[in-house]
């Protein structure tokens, strides 16, 4: 444990032991288009009647912007999370369900994509990413409060301010709609300023930065896509549906999250399946012959983005997933947000048929059919469950 800087901590550390393996080779400036699998890109045609197999990806070299071909005798997919679909979203930039999409198309199995999580308290910024600012604050205090400095937790629970995240993210967001507004006040400025300064002291300075005084004004705040607690079927050893193919992390679903992840269990799971999945494949890799097919080179249309497109396209993905597959959902919501993702797919898959390969383009086609995992999973289950809640 490392402040609030675990997972960062971990990361780097593994960064630096991998680096001191001299036949480790890191491609950092990648991009993953594909998984090759013999089913869809061997030259052989018998392939297609073996089991479904991973034998690689196709990556997209961002420095050549030529896409070359990895061939593995395992592949793993640690992709991370799908935050980016949504509006608000405290994931990094490229959590846009590269690998869900990749393995969809492959025909791995996916399961549970309805239960998404959000967390109540992002600052809003506009123009930013979302920064999460932690529960913390309301268990030290700090009220919730409307544009017109009134309280209304207690109007959704008896607990107020200090009931469950996802009953005080949906009581947010449906303030957010009554008001017509954009965020709602979090306000712990009764707090000794000093106090606040030592108990809170990365949120205190980020907000600063910002021109925003925690210790004398609320904080502007807002709900955000946070994790997703399906993903990729695995076993205990990251084994998907695809032999060959394994998934660790937030693209897996192992089934310790269930319907609702608990704090920093999301952590724990990544490290112990991360080494359960990496003792499985070297023995694994001890006792079979693996075959690696003839497989065709990718061949890449060579028409220049229109960013314009490229942009709208990934605002209206964001903006169907907020509206109508967020924190509360029916029928009517769903539906509409079925209907406008094919609708987009359509457009999208021909776009990225005709445009030159890049990040932002494969980054929409992913985040699309992502979108629609979500979307079928929270139209099928019709039970409000953990972080899946629907009115009707």
């Amino acid at each position: 444990h490392h402040r609030d800087q675990t997972g960062s901590v971990i990361l780097d550390a593994m960064l630096q032991k991998l680096q001191s393996y001299p036949d480790v080779q890191i491609l950092g400036d990648h991009t993953a288009v594909d998984l090759i699998t013999l089913s869809h890109h061997s030259t052989r045609l018998t392939d297609i009647y073996r089991k479904p197999t991973c034998v690689g990806a196709y990556l997209l070299n961002n420095e050549t912007h030529e896409v070359e071909t990895w061939l593995a005798k395992e592949t793993v997919l640690a992709t991370g999370g799908l935050g980016e679909v949504y509006l608000h979203t405290t994931n990094p930039s490229g959590a846009r369900g590269d690998g869900l999409a990749m393995a969809y198309r492959a025909g791995v199995r996916i399961m549970n994509m309805e239960f998404v999580q959000f967390h109540p308290t992002s600052l809003y910024v506009p123009n930013e990413r979302r920064f999460l600012i932690s529960e913390t604050l309301r268990g030290e205090g700090a009220e919730l409060l409307t544009f017109e400095g009134e309280s209304f937790m207690h109007r959704y629970d008896n607990r107020g301010t200090l009931a469950p995240r996802d009953i005080v993210a949906r009581g947010i967001y449906t303030e957010m709609l009554r008001t017509q507004s954009d965020h709602v006040w979090l306000d712990i400025s009764r707090r000794e300023p000093d106090w606040i300064r030592q108990r809170f002291p990365k949120i205190y300075q980020h907000c600063l930065e910002r021109h925003i005084d925690m210790t004398s004004e609320p904080l502007p705040v807002v709900p955000a896509a946070h994790y997703c607690c399906g993903g990729i079927t695995v076993d205990r050893a990251g084994q998907t549906s695809m032999q060959r193919l394994r998934a660790v992390g937030e693209v897996a679903c192992t089934g310790v999250h269930g319907a609702n992840r608990l704090a920093s269990a999301s952590l724990l799971e990544g490290l112990v399946w991360g080494r359960t999945c990496a003792e499985d494949i070297s023995q694994q890799i001890k006792r079979f012959a693996y075959y690696f097919p003839t497989v065709n080179d990718w061949v890449m249309a060579k028409e220049d983005v229109d960013p314009a497109l490229l942009h709208q396209d990934w605002m209206a993905i964001k903006q169907t997933m907020w509206n109508y597959v967020g924190l509360v959902r029916n029928r009517r919501r769903l539906r509409r947000a079925s209907t406008m993702l094919a609708e987009l797919k359509s457009e999208i898959d021909t776009f990225y048929e005709e445009a030159k390969l890049t990040p932002e383009v494969l980054g929409l086609r992913n985040g699309v059919p992502t979108a629609q995992l979500v979307t079928q999973g929270a139209s099928r289950n019709k039970t409000s469950l953990g972080c899946h809640f629907r009115e009707d």
